[in-house]
């Protein structure tokens, strides 16, 4: 297997990881009520997904 013979320059290798960037998770309206939840997972306030009840939430913790 052939092997570099030189090592990569800093710059090069920050040139190749520009692309490497923390991204925050987008988050949508819950339609049942109103909260932000992750796209395409139950919401953690209600307990809905997709319009039907999936999950039990304590009311205890809806509250804080």
């Amino acid at each position: 297997m052939p092997n570099p013979k030189r090592r990569h320059s800093k710059s090069r290798s920050a040139k190749r990881r520009t692309h490497y960037k923390a991204v925050p998770s987008t988050l949508v309206e819950c339609p049942n009520c109103g909260e932000a939840k992750l796209s395409h997972a139950a919401c953690p306030a209600c307990g809905y997904y997709n319009g039907r009840s999936v999950m039990r939430v304590n009311s205890d913790s809806a509250a804080e």
